[in-house]
């Protein structure tokens, strides 16, 4: 319902027949292209601000371009680069990038993939990813106490620079090893090109960075690599037959584009890379070790495709697992009781919501209440007529429940800010008059920031954190705010491994009830006649829902890597100093 930015998706392709193999038996040269835009467009709701690919051809002649590179911004970006690609681009390598920014940066140069340059063709990089780093301070200040001078400071250009460099040690130490040999000319090129170690490479490369991260890249070269954090924070997922190696974000991008069946797609693990060399001999090599698996559970809730074999039946166990708060929330009233979901995300969680009452009651009533329309041009300034506007995104289905006698409940994915439910959701469905409104999400609430790639970064956008800072408020406990302000502070001042969230603290004497009457008095329309409730997800049924993707800090607190408990204290020093400047 609340449309957060998503994280970014990636898509690779390594062809290891010759190029006129899949001309003579596919019909056309772009098959590897025609690939890749199919992986592209089945990952589109992970970018929608730009998308980028980039190719390399092993066998292209000096004085002719090999390595080539297209970006785009805006929703149709993937049509756009791909209406651009002629058969001189044609490559044994390809990549591919959708972007949606999460750090306000925007424009066709924030757009992956980034690529160095370099006339030896080892030395050229090209790189993109699905990452956000927490400590890009950290590797600005190591690269120039290097005296490297980046000229961006964001988390992809350093990236660049860094692995650039560390590229450029690996093609050294190989001349030094050529010539030892007695090796001159273009034996030396010959040699370096055929041994690069990208091992070498990522090892003293991502070594530096906290963060949720899938790193891609190719090299002129001909090598090709994908690794991922070592915290199994960002996902990724390769097949690899005798033809093809080919990598996504998204486990049914892969089964949909190759045709296969989901035991052929394996999950890159933490802190593993996939390796292709020149040669089109390919490897998994463990570039880190790996920590506490913290595997996003926003992945499963919201951000993957629901055609995911494991994430369907995960997302109807957390509707399934909220029947019975939901019989409370009704006094078990299931009768008179219209069962429905906001478009569309949703729609698997309420499948398993209705199965758990039909387990214990039966048949219930089900009915299309909401309908999404589509995105109204807000070209009134007046800020009134624009809300009122904006209120009209959705519309309902009249007469689908009895006025006066029926509960309406209705089942979300997640409740974040709950902006939507205030100005347009709960006025609409007033409209149909029912006895009382249970909304349901089937993620607990959202208390803190995601540090690791979605576009929630500050603690005041939660209505969850706002409900809670209002109690605080009412209650006359303002000196627990300046506590944890004075602690967050003092957890600034020591190592970065010894740091604990100190805005943990701020929720403590709070039940979750609490905070949710709290909300729905804080969302609720002032004209509005039916009652509201609120259900949430509990933390253990998360867990139990999605056993092996145990990444909550979005929910508890609890953040996997040093670096996202910085920000999060740090979040709360400038939520207070903005409060208190007012």
């Amino acid at each position: 319902m609340e449309q957060l930015k998503h994280e970014c998706g990636v898509a690779m392709i390594r062809l290891l027949k010759p190029l006129d193999y899949y001309e003579k038996k596919y019909g056309s040269w772009a098959y590897g292209f025609n690939k890749l835009y199919l992986m592209m467009e089945k990952q589109h709701n992970r970018g929608q601000e730009g998308a980028g690919i980039a190719s390399v051809n092993l066998n292209n002649k000096p004085g002719t371009e090999y390595m080539f590179r297209e970006k785009a911004e805006g929703k149709n970006a993937i049509t756009e680069i791909f209406s651009r690609v002629t058969e001189e681009m044609k490559g044994e390598l390809l990549m591919g990038h959708l972007r949606y920014s999460t750090t306000g940066k925007s424009g066709l140069t924030f757009v992956h993939p980034f690529l160095r340059r370099n006339n030896w063709r080892a030395k050229n990089l090209c790189l993109c990813g699905n990452f956000n780093m927490t400590n890009i301070d950290e590797v600005f200040d190591f690269l120039t106490a290097q005296g490297q001078s980046p000229r961006i400071y964001g988390d992809s250009y350093i990236t660049l620079e860094l692995m650039g460099h560390r590229l450029d040690r690996e093609v050294e130490r190989l001349y030094q090893e050529a010539t030892a040999q007695g090796l001159t000319g273009i034996d030396i090129t010959n040699y370096i090109d055929n041994h690069i170690e990208m091992a070498n490479v990522l090892r003293t490369t991502m070594q530096h960075y906290d963060g949720g991260f899938v790193m891609c890249g190719l090299t002129g070269s001909g090598e090709m690599f994908s690794v991922r954090d070592p915290w199994g924070i960002r996902p990724a997922f390769y097949y690899r037959d005798d033809e093809i190696i080919a990598l996504a974000s998204e486990r049914p991008v892969l089964q949909t584009t190759f045709d296969i069946d989901s035991n052929d797609v394996h999950e890159l693990l933490p802190g593993q890379a996939l390796i292709v060399h020149k040669n089109g001999k390919s490897r998994l090599e463990q570039i880190m070790p790996a920590q506490k698996l913290s595997a996003c559970s926003f992945e499963r809730i919201y951000f993957s495709r629901g055609s995911d074999c494991d994430i369907y039946q995960e997302r109807k166990r957390l509707g399934e697992q909220l029947t019975q708060p939901i019989l409370k929330a009704i006094d078990g009233d299931v009768t008179h009781s219209v069962f429905s979901y906001i478009p569309n995300t949703a729609e698997v969680a309420f499948y398993g919501m209705t199965d758990g009452f039909r387990k214990l009651h039966g048949d219930v009533r089900t009915e299309k209440v909401v309908w999404k329309d589509i995105k109204l041009r807000t070209f009134i300034t007046d800020n009134s007529e624009r809300n009122d506007l904006a209120a009209h995104v959705y519309d309902i289905s009249y007469g689908s429940l009895q006025a006066g006698v029926d509960n309406l409940v209705i089942i979300d994915d997640s409740i974040v800010r709950g902006t939507t439910l205030k100005e347009s959701i709960f006025k609409i469905l007033d409209r149909l008059l029912p006895k009382k409104i249970v909304m349901v999400s089937s993620s607990p609430q959202i208390r803190y920031p995601d540090y690791y790639g979605i576009d929630m970064a500050r603690l005041e956008e939660f209505c969850a954190f706002r409900a809670t800072m209002a109690l605080i408020e009412e209650r006359g406990m303002w000196q627990l705010v300046n506590d944890t302000y004075l602690a967050c502070k003092r957890e600034l001042t020591k190592p970065k491994e010894e740091m604990q969230n100190c805005v943990r603290a701020v929720y403590e004497p709070f039940t979750v009830d609490e905070i949710n009457k709290k909300i729905v008095e804080m969302l609720r329309p002032a004209d509005m006649q039916a009652p509201i409730e609120l259900v949430f997800q509990s933390i253990e049924g998360l867990h139990k829902a999605c056993p092996n993707h145990p990444g909550d800090w979005y929910f508890t607190g609890h953040y996997p890597t040093p670096g996202g408990v910085r920000l999060v204290n740090q979040a709360f020093i400038n939520y207070v100093d903005k409060v208190t400047k007012k």
